[in-house]
Order: structure tokens, then C-alpha cells, then sequence
């Protein structure tokens, strides 16, 4: 059993940044793919950035790339999602998702574990 725990979520203006973390319980976190998704109201939610067991690839959608890096300290048992740029369309719940998988993965049914979500909400 794998909890994870998101924060760092918040307000902030168009342009600005935001770093978000999510905490795991396990302690074996090495051995889970993490990615982080995001839905905003009145939408399904979507791939945002995936990191795998060993940190030696990552992917990211299209919307995000260049502006988001996302990041893991296994030691910490921590992922993390940096942020720069953001722009109002950024605005939705975040969530933080823990797979075992050997690869990393954009879909979201293929991660067995999630966090509760952080808000981040983008005025422009």
C-alpha cells in the first residue's frame, strides 16, 4: 500500500511558479513510477508529467513541456513537480499517482495509487 500526499498547491499569478511535492509513504518508492495529473472543472483528467523508477526518463504533454520539470529524491521518498510559466489554463487539481511499472506511462489507469490533490489556480 503506497499514500501519497501532495502540496504546495496555491494562487499565484500568470507568469509565475509553483513547486509541488508529493510525499510517499512507501518506502520502497524506488520501485513505482510517479506521475502527476490534473483536471480541471468540467474536464477529464489528464497527463501532466511521468518520471520513472530511476529517474532515467521522463515525459511530459505537450502543454507543459519546457515550463515543467519534474524531479524524485527516492531517499526523501519525494516527487516533485516544478512549474515556471504557468498561465491560466495551468488552473486545475493536481494529483500525484504512484504505478509499479518499468516504464513511465500517460495513462492513468495504470497507476494503482493517488493522492487526495492540490489545487493550483492561475489568475491572469
Amino acid at each position: 500500500q503506497v499514500q501519497l500526499v501532495e502540496s504546495g498547491g496555491g494562487p499565484v499569478q500568470a507568469g509565475g511558479s509553483l513547486r509541488l511535492s508529493c510525499a510517499a509513504s512507501a518506502r520502497t518508492l524506488s520501485s513505482y513510477a510517479m506521475g502527476w495529473f490534473r483536471q480541471a472543472p468540467g474536464k477529464e483528467r489528464e497527463f501532466v508529467a511521468g518520471i520513472s523508477r530511476s529517474s532515467g526518463s521522463t515525459d511530459y504533454a505537450d502543454s507543459v513541456k519546457g515550463r515543467f520539470t519534474i524531479s524524485r529524491d527516492n531517499a526523501k521518498n519525494t516527487v516533485y513537480l516544478r512549474m515556471n510559466s504557468l498561465k491560466p489554463e495551468d488552473t486545475a487539481v493536481y494529483f500525484c499517482a504512484a504505478g509499479f511499472l518499468s516504464s513511465v506511462s500517460t495513462r492513468d489507469y495504470e497507476y494503482g495509487y493517488w493522492g487526495q490533490g492540490t489545487q493550483v489556480t492561475v489568475s491572469s
